[in-house]
């Protein structure tokens, strides 16, 4: 049996200066479940779809029970699956020679993920019918009704 944990992340008013992130992890192992969200004022969609997976895998005690993390983030699963290596090696910087977006949360992303000894990172199609990433969404959801409240 394998854990799954489905990530994702969203932010109401994305590149404007006033905006509201959420973030949602929603973890599966067998018939358990555990469902963790947060939000925060003027952040970017990028940086809660990163949130969403580091607080995902934060959230696991036994980092040696074989893990499957969901994303519906091409930005998130080609960064943590492939382009950090080459990141690392130019000095943190991207294709463009120019400093790597959110590199603190890379690097956050980076140390969770090599703490498990068996760990894939999955695409999966946002909003569509993957029950898990759905949940996910209304988790990011409920991150960003609890930022808007509060600043009522």
């Amino acid at each position: 049996m394998r854990l799954e944990i489905y990530c994702d992340g969203g932010c109401r008013g994305n590149q404007q200066d006033e905006n509201i992130g959420g973030w949602g992890a929603y973890l599966v192992w067998g018939q358990h479940e555990k469902r963790l969200y947060g939000g925060e004022a003027n952040t970017t969609n990028n940086k809660m779809e990163l949130t969403g997976a580091i607080e995902g895998l934060r959230a696991v005690v036994d980092k040696s029970v074989p893990t499957d993390v969901f994303l519906d983030s091409a930005y998130v699963l080609g960064g943590i699956t492939d382009w950090i290596y080459g990141w690392i090696k130019k000095g943190w910087k991207n294709a463009k020679k120019e400093p790597v977006a959110n590199k603190e949360l890379w690097l956050q992303l980076l140390a969770e993920k090599e703490k498990f000894s068996d760990i894939s990172f999955h695409k999966v199609k946002g909003h569509a019918d993957n029950a898990g990433n759905i949940v996910a969404d209304e988790l990011a959801n409920l991150g960003m009704d609890e930022v808007e409240s509060a600043r009522i």
